[in-house]
């Protein structure tokens, strides 16, 4: 769960700070008019003080020191009312809730910091009532001290599903967002490369066959002839940049198959272990189980090829390229992990955007492609790395068989 720093409403949350700061003023001076400047009035007057300075100044220093100061603060002024004030039950009622100011502030280690020491500290006052007390300062606290300790528990378990869901929620937003992004980066690849894709082929079309008509010429020398090999070879990768473009721009209407994953990645192993032995790196395939899923075998493969080409690329020599396969839950997981350069948090966010490789001469239309593959069919890919360490990259699709092992 993402910690957030920001308060929802700035003027909600002054009436709020406000409000609370005049009326536990108001109480610590009720307590001085009915007895006096007592200890008792003067410890609720600092803590009072001590709550109010941390409201006042957190808006101003929303860090985790002033975050964990309120959770601390607060609680104690609740333990004190019901220390203080032993022939009222009220504050026993708010203590119950006392986990609930942590999450406001959308903090996981703060909640369940929250939770457990309120548990602790609760409970451990509740034996002492029971094995000490017995009654003597607390006699209304005592007389049901078994129902009160089951409903203080029930309210803290109630209070951690509502951390839960409201933790789930909030990763459901984050996750809708990022797939709204995504669309929009999609189609945005898309309208660009239709209209570029389309300016380019016909020019290249035209050289190219220039070019070809000059290689056929017997009056032309030969050492004019020998640089139109370099300059088709230039010509077909610039075509193949362009198919790249329309891939996106306009996937291909392929009839979908069941493809079975280890024959599959067996294949694409075959087609990379020559170029990953130049640099002495292996490619090691840890799968048990025969598993199958929805989509094409050429757009698997190409998908595959992609993604361990660019492993074998990042990994030092002899190192090793690993891909392990499992079913998790209802869907075959496939993990590439390399132990080469890795990247950093800022490149792991471009990953997959228009035009953005880390390779000297890439054009970030790969992944690109690897992207749109595994959302045409339902999958998902998620990429983990670290510079220095290396960096795992994984692919899940929904699995629609399982046979046994042949």
């Amino acid at each position: 769960m993402k910690n957030q720093t920001h308060l929802p409403n700035k003027k909600i949350y002054w009436i709020i700070a406000i409000a609370s700061i005049v009326l536990m003023t108001l109480g610590s001076f009720i307590e001085l008019w009915e007895n006096g400047p007592t200890a008792t009035f003067i410890t609720h007057l600092l803590i009072v003080v001590v709550i109010s300075i941390l409201l006042i100044i957190y808006p101003k220093k929303k860090n985790i020191f002033t975050k964990y100061a309120l959770n601390i603060a607060m609680p104690i002024y609740f333990y004190a009312m019901f220390i203080f004030y032993p022939f009222t039950l009220s504050p026993l009622l708010i203590i119950c809730f006392i986990p609930g100011i942590a999450i406001l502030f959308y903090n996981q280690r703060l909640f369940y910091f929250s939770l457990i020491s309120n548990v602790v500290i609760v409970l451990s006052f509740m034996l002492y009532v029971f094995l000490v007390d017995q009654g003597a300062g607390f006699p209304i606290f005592y007389k049901d001290l078994h129902g009160y300790a089951i409903n203080f528990l029930a309210c803290q378990v109630m209070l951690y599903f509502i951390f839960a869901l409201i933790k789930k929620k909030i990763e459901e937003q984050k996750q809708y967002y990022q797939q709204i992004q995504e669309d929009e980066r999609l189609k945005t690849t898309g309208q660009l490369a239709a209209a570029v894709a389309h300016e380019i082929r016909n020019p290249i079309t035209v050289v190219k066959g220039f070019i070809q008509l000059h290689e056929t010429d017997k009056q032309l020398p030969d050492h004019i002839k020998k640089h139109y090999k370099l300059m088709m070879d230039e010509l077909y990768t610039a075509e193949t940049v362009i198919s790249d473009f329309l891939s996106l721009a306009k996937p291909e209407v392929s009839e979908v198959e069941t493809v079975e994953v280890k024959p599959a990645l067996y294949n694409v192993m075959d087609l990379l272990n020559t170029y990953a032995h130049i640099d002495t790196i292996q490619i090691e395939l840890d799968i048990e189980d025969y598993y199958s899923i929805q989509c094409t075998l050429m757009e698997f493969k190409q998908l595959f090829v992609n993604l361990l080409k660019n492993a074998v690329e990042a990994s030092k020599h002899g190192g090793t390229v690993r891909v392990k396969v499992r079913k998790v839950n209802d869907r075959v997981q496939i993990d590439i992990v390399d132990q080469g350069v890795g990247m950093t948090k800022e490149q792991l966010k471009r990953i997959g955007t228009p035009f953005y490789s880390l390779k000297a001469k890439g054009t970030g239309l790969g992944l690109m492609i690897c992207f749109n593959i595994v959302q045409k069919y339902n999958g998902t890919i998620n990429f983990f790395s670290e510079e220095g360490k290396g960096t795992n990259v994984t692919v899940a699709f929904p699995l629609i068989k399982k046979t046994t092992s042949r």
